[in-house]
């Protein structure tokens, strides 16, 4: 029997909550379901927002090895956070925040916080149920502010991870206490044996019922194949995993992210979502934009080739905004960006010449610490010096600082003090509130600061406004003490920081296309809204292949 005191407080609850869980391997793309499900309900009248609860003790991703997670998404309140959070706003458009990610350590954090401050009574911490009740709490975060018709919370790793134990169990519980407000969409795997010629369902009927062990029915299967699923093997998941016909999805490899929510559509995600949820289905999604957008990233017009510079190109996903930015302004043109990712570290005096030749744009990416940074300035100076469409994005626009300074304003040790605390020449220098810093989390300059565009400028043109908002993350700066001598020689600063002064962008004046920013665009671009900075990037590139 239900205690009457939890019937009490969760009866009226009016946010629907959709888990999803991941099965059998990761990276299955869970991160894409959540946002293309969102979209769909988005698309249909629902107000919808997705939170990424990430199993891992660090705090947040911010001090994590792009290696070891990918890119660390920044939101407008300074939140380092999951790269998922950059899926789930550029596909819905609406900013995230904080309470979007939730971490392992953040839960632990808190509820040891709770501990010290006497909080529990002198009772005993215990997993169940005081970080479970934590985690439920943040679930909630969303829902209780009463902007969501439904919040679909994403759960990182797979089941039968240790990490993820008191998420699923936590799942347990709000399934139990909200009863008709919560569903659970189980993402698996249903592999192609090519020696055997089919599909196989065991891999799936063994990660519904590692769930069912953890008390969890999932009442939708989204199964990933490379190959149709027919309607016996429908049939077959159906019958083994305890969920009917219809909420046996076929999740196919698709061409491009960006196709993900049609083909969901195509399978009825949505509608199943909400005759689950109690919810009506009656209005049609409205997608015109997104069938619009896909028709123009499938059939450009024109091609352009940008190189992306940096250090952790063997891991794409470390710099996927950017990538991600380039698609949304290539259609803006109308046209492919073909990306050729370059390590900084092989770039030399010696080939840059035979790396960078025949390019249409340079991008020099974001980045910490001194490995390829050489390579970095060698790139830059290449793209002054021939003329080539260049963006520098934080590391890259100080990059970019640094090589004027050394090669055109003649000081030859010229460097940031990250690198080079004695050098004589220190054009970018640590940031006055950061020198008191010792803990490295959370603690550098982030999220979203105001800037003040120089009227006439490219980046004012390319805003078309002189007041804009960037999200920032980094702890060195802009030195002012150069700033006259830089403007002479022809860098001109074309961004401030209206409260501070602190330099944002910078532009050469007798060059095509060539600007270096502060902040990190790449956060704020959207299928819907395409970043104005990277159109214009691309603008140019195709405007130089063309010249």
């Amino acid at each position: 029997m239900r205690p009457v005191v939890t019937f009490q407080i969760y009866m009226s609850n009016s946010t629907k909550y959709v888990f999803v869980t991941g099965g059998v391997t990761s990276s299955l793309g869970k991160g894409i379901i959540a946002a293309s499900l969102a979209k769909l309900l988005q698309a249909r009248g629902y107000s919808t927002t997705i939170q990424k609860l990430d199993p891992y003790i660090n705090i947040d991703p911010g001090t994590l090895n792009p290696y070891e997670h990918g890119e660390c998404f920044v939101t407008d309140d300074g939140a380092e956070t999951d790269l998922d959070l950059g899926h789930y706003e550029r596909f819905l458009n609406v900013p995230t925040s904080q309470a979007n990610n939730v971490t392992t350590g953040r839960i632990y954090q808190a509820v040891i916080e709770k501990e010290r401050r006497g909080e529990f009574l002198g009772k005993t911490v215990q997993v169940i149920p005081h970080i479970t009740d934590e985690i439920k709490d943040r679930i909630q975060i969303l829902g209780k502010k009463g902007t969501y018709d439904i919040v679909i919370t994403e759960i990182g790793g797979t089941v039968g991870d240790i990490e993820s134990l008191p998420y699923v169990e936590a799942v347990r519980q709000m399934l139990w206490e909200f009863e008709n407000d919560c569903i659970v969409i189980h993402l698996t795997l249903v592999p192609y044996l090519a020696a055997a010629g089919e599909l196989k369902t065991k891999p799936t009927q063994h990660s519904v019922k590692q769930l069912l062990e953890l008390g969890v029915q999932p009442d939708i299967l989204c199964c990933r194949t490379e190959h149709e699923l027919d309607l016996t093997l429908r049939k077959k998941i159906a019958k083994f995993c305890n969920v009917s016909m219809n909420a046996v999805i076929e999740a196919r490899d698709a061409d491009s992210i960006y196709d993900v929510p049609l083909l969901m559509q195509t399978e009825e995600l949505d509608k199943v979502v909400l005759e689950k949820l109690g919810l009506s289905s009656k209005s049609t999604p409205k997608l015109d934009n997104w069938k619009s957008f896909l028709d123009r990233l499938k059939n450009p017009k024109s091609e352009v080739n940008i190189a992306l510079i940096g250090k952790y190109v063997e891991l794409k996903d470390s710099y996927k905004s950017i990538s991600e930015a380039f698609i949304h302004a290539g259609v803006s043109n109308e046209t492919r960006v073909n990306v050729k990712w370059i390590h900084s570290e092989k770039l030399t005096k010696s080939n840059i010449e035979d790396e960078l030749r025949g390019l249409d744009g340079i991008l020099v990416a974001p980045g910490f610490g001194s490995r390829g940074i050489s390579g970095k300035i060698e790139a830059v100076r290449y793209a002054r010096e021939k003329k080539i469409p260049f963006f520098g994005i934080c590391l890259g626009m100080q990059c970019a600082v640094i090589e004027f300074a050394r090669h055109v304003l003649g000081h030859s040790d010229a460097h940031t003090t990250e690198i080079a605390e004695d050098s004589n020449y220190p054009v970018i220098s640590m940031m006055e509130e950061q020198k008191s810093i010792s803990n490295m989390g959370g603690t550098m300059r982030l999220g979203a600061y105001k800037c003040q565009l120089k009227p006439g400028s490219k980046v004012a043109t390319a805003y078309n406004t002189d007041r804009i908002s960037e999200r920032h993350r980094h702890r060195y700066e802009f030195n002012n003490e150069y700033l006259k001598e830089f403007e002479k020689a022809g860098m001109i600063p074309t961004g401030k920081n209206p409260e501070t002064g602190l330099v944002e962008v910078v532009e050469i004046e007798d060059h095509p296309w060539f600007v270096g920013v502060q902040f990190h665009p790449e956060y704020k671009s959207t299928v819907a809204n395409p970043h104005p900075l990277f159109v214009a990037f691309v603008k140019a590139a195709l405007d130089n292949k063309t010249k």
